[in-house]
């Protein structure tokens, strides 16, 4: 009994070890891979897209960022240095469009970068950085097969609305803005306790 149970597992060991079972195994995984590996592109594909949008996001709060400090730090509250400003504005805007990726086609595409504008306001007190973004449609034709009013219905709300603006029908705004003191003091500056 034992001897013919030997000659089972050796003919079963030499079978799978031959190099025709090998290929019919591999043959086997290739289908698989076949059916699956398209699903997960498009999976990949669009989680890539919808990162692409908190991508944005977290550049224009850094850019945002950088340009109000600089003109806080840089600008003047007399009006003769209007020219000066002006160039520094413009300054501005041309670095925070570079960070943005608006000189980059690569980055601009990635991030669905359509147009800019850094408006800057002075008040008496705060000057007012706004940097403003809109943006080309994501691609993703996947998502946009049914009409908005039946995606973002009842229960969803305007959140909902603004993604499917964003991914499918493009020319959506994105606007961060900041709020600056002017650099220059209105009053002398004393420490306490010297006087």
């Amino acid at each position: 009994m034992k001897d013919k149970f030997k000659k089972i597992l050796k003919r079963v060991f030499v079978f799978c070890l031959s190099p025709s079972s090998l290929r019919m195994r591999a043959g086997q995984a290739m289908t698989e891979v076949v059916l699956l590996f398209p699903m997960f592109m498009v999976i990949v594909f669009i989680t890539v897209k919808i990162f692409a949008l908190l991508v944005l996001i977290q550049k224009m709060e850094i850019a945002s960022y950088y340009a109000a400090r600089r003109w806080q730090l840089e600008s003047h509250l007399n009006a003769a240095y209007v020219p000066q400003d002006e160039n520094l504005r413009v300054k501005i805007e041309d670095a925070v469009k570079g960070y943005l990726g608006f000189d980059t086609p690569a980055v601009a595409s990635f991030l669905n970068l359509s147009e800019f504008k850094l408006d800057i306001k002075r008040t008496q007190v705060w000057n007012v950085v706004t940097l403003t973004v809109k943006t080309k449609p994501a691609g993703i034709k996947m998502l946009c097969k049914y009409p908005k009013a039946i995606v973002c219905a009842h229960p969803y709300g305007d959140e909902c609305n603004g993604g499917y603006d964003y991914i499918c029908s493009g020319n959506k705004e994105l606007e961060v803005i900041k709020y600056v003191p002017n650099r220059d003091r209105p009053i002398k500056f004393v420490l306490p306790g010297l006087q």
